[in-house]
């Protein structure tokens, strides 16, 4: 089985990047420069039409969307135990995921990209101090979830490398999240592990080889 991961740094793409490490999968990188719009080209947009990143190739045929991504990953190498074995605890973990990608991911893009939200001259600190409200709020209800655990599960699923992306990202936008102690500690937790520590040795190469691109 060939799997290639469809990957840019600082989105999203790093959780199956995570998860794919963890299950000891092989797998290759193609590296997408957002920040130059190569997710919006032709090469690109026959690959994911939504044009966007993560997509995982598999066997030449590609699979989208986060949630969709990680369920596979952790069906595929069940040994790694992603998911919750018990059936209602596996159900409450893609919970968690859908209100990571539904709940969460909107509340970063409306700091990223406020001109999506509303285009209107002079509005774009206002949609921003909006969806920092919520994403605050986002995070008050994680913080809660970890109060007194390690992971949001008995153990390391996949809800936790997709929480480690949206507070990670959260904080390049509001450094004061430092508020939410439990978040911050999983954030820590999650840095220790050697899935996570190789994410972001590369993370950094992919931005090195960008930046010299560029030159």
């Amino acid at each position: 089985m060939k799997l290639t991961l469809a990957y840019s740094p600082v989105a999203c793409s790093l959780v199956p990047y995570i998860l794919l490490t963890e299950a000891g999968a092989a797998f290759d990188t193609l590296s997408v420069n957002m920040g130059k719009g190569e997710h919006m080209g032709p090469d690109f947009l026959r690959l994911n039409p939504k044009g966007k990143v993560p997509a995982l190739v598999i066997d030449g045929a590609p699979l989208t969307e986060n949630v969709a991504i990680q369920l596979w990953i952790a069906r595929q190498f069940p040994q790694a135990r992603l998911m919750p074995a018990d059936e209602l605890e596996y159900a409450r973990a893609v919970s968690v995921m859908a209100w990571c990608a539904s709940g969460i991911h909107p509340k970063l893009t409306q700091q990223g990209r406020p001109e999506r939200y509303c285009d209107l001259p002079g509005t774009a600190d206002n949609v921003r101090a909006l969806g920092s409200h919520t994403l605050f709020e986002q995070f008050a209800i994680a913080d809660n979830m970890l109060a007194g655990r390690e992971w949001f599960f008995d153990h390391f699923t996949c809800a936790d490398a997709y929480f480690y992306w949206c507070f990670r990202r959260g904080a390049m936008f509001a450094p004061d999240v430092s508020v939410f102690k439990n978040c911050m500690a999983h954030r820590q937790r999650m840095e220790q592990r050697a899935s996570v520590q190789k994410l972001i040795a590369y993370e950094k190469k992919v931005e090195a080889d960008f930046a010299a691109a560029a030159a």
